[in-house]
């Protein structure tokens, strides 16, 4: 399907245009994205689990986890293990909840509902 077929096909359809609408730019980023994925699914992740899993630079997820935090989708614990330090993740309940709303716009623009 061309481009402009899916364009006509978005603006006939009012869900596929609401969907549209709960798309969350903090999400536009592919590192937002896994990062957010990987939160939801899971309680508390470690640094190097992120890391190694998204296959980041210690600045890229360092950057990406403090545009989360800023605006409450993500809460940061530091604590030390023995002697040494660990940073862990979580997903807020805002977090949450705004990732799954991106989530279901996604499918609504996809499936054209």
């Amino acid at each position: 399907m061309e481009p402009l077929c899916i364009l006509n096909t978005i603006r006939k359809n009012s869900n596929s245009v609401q969907g549209f609408s709960q798309l969350n730019k903090a999400f536009d980023s592919r590192v937002r994205l896994g990062l957010m994925a990987i939160l939801v699914v899971n309680d508390w992740v470690n640094y190097k689990d992120i890391k190694e899993n998204l296959s980041l630079t210690d600045g890229n997820l360092a950057s990406h986890v403090s545009s989360l935090e800023r605006i409450k989708y993500v809460e940061i614990k530091k604590q030390f293990i023995g002697k040494k330090p660990q940073t862990s993740y979580k997903a807020t309940k805002l977090g949450r909840k705004a990732f799954a709303d991106h989530i279901d716009g996604l499918e609504k623009v996809l499936k054209g509902q």
